[in-house]
């Protein structure tokens, strides 16, 4: 069988994938559908990178992890800029076919919990929600059991020589992660002598740049929704607005932000 472009892709799947569900069929849902779809890809995506750029702090590899990180980078301004498409969509256009959409919910996508899950936002009490879903409850619950990928990238330093805390070694890789105070100094000391230390102060800002991009896209979310539905609940029972105003406030890197409003730097 010759191998085309059609077929590598698998198109006939893909573009066959759009099945609107309302009754009669309303123009607005197919932007709807595609908006939803194409931001899981790039989430598969990101976590195909993830999961590397981890390994590779692993195997001390440094260099691929960051390149690897560089490349979620612009993925995350792809998908920051994608809401822009989604909110043409105005609230009459919205109301017309979302009373069809029952109880499906962009809360229930396990690879955006996939992704905090990686950066270190667990949440065991999230499991529920995927009851019905063994293959996404199964990863999730894999990754609430391994280290994320910043308790990977300080067990790499640690490697190095550098004297990163036990307790930030050691720590249940299960638990969500929250600020360590006993990795502060050391975090200031690279800051106060990036020359010392580059290829460490570049992977904090590296890493202070997926944080960032990740929260303007959360915004970009928010900001998506409210233009859409104000304040009313999202579909499938989530507070809408409400949740995603609160996500805004989680930090996956905090010693990194943390260290900004210390003396000196």
């Amino acid at each position: 069988m010759t191998l085309t472009y059609s077929s590598y892709l698998e198109l006939p799947t893909l573009l066959g994938a759009q099945h609107p569900v309302s009754t009669p069929p309303q123009h607005d849902e197919m932007l709807f559908i595609i908006q939803h779809q194409t931001t899981e890809l790039w989430l598969k995506l990101v976590l195909h990178e993830l999961r590397a750029a981890r390994s590779a702090f692993e195997a001390d590899e440094p260099e691929v992890a960051l390149k690897a990180i560089a490349r979620v980078k612009h993925i995350q301004r792809t998908l920051t800029e994608q809401w822009s498409v989604l909110a043409t969509l105005t609230p009459t256009e919205y109301s017309r076919f979302r009373r069809f959409l029952g109880t499906s919910s962009g809360f229930q996508s396990h690879q955006y919990r996939a992704v905090e899950f990686l950066l270190g936002n667990k949440n065991p009490a999230i499991l529920p929600v995927f009851a019905s879903d063994a293959r996404a409850r199964a990863e999730l619950e894999a990754l609430l059991a391994e280290p994320t990928l910043y308790d990977a990238f300080w067990r790499h330093l640690a490697r190095t020589g550098l004297a990163v805390p036990e307790s930030a070694l050691a720590r249940d890789v299960a638990a969500p992660y929250a600020q360590n105070p006993e990795l502060l100094p050391l975090v200031k000391s690279i800051y106060q002598a990036p020359q010392e230390h580059w290829p460490v102060y570049e992977a904090f800002e590296e890493l202070v740049d997926l944080e960032e991009n990740f929260q303007l896209w959360r915004f970009r979310h928010l900001r998506t929704v409210l233009r859409t539905i104000g304040a009313a609940r999202g579909t499938g029972g989530s507070s809408g607005a409400g949740f995603l105003q609160r996500a805004l406030d989680l930090s996956f890197f905090p010693e990194l932000f943390a260290v900004r409003t210390e003396t000196g730097i």
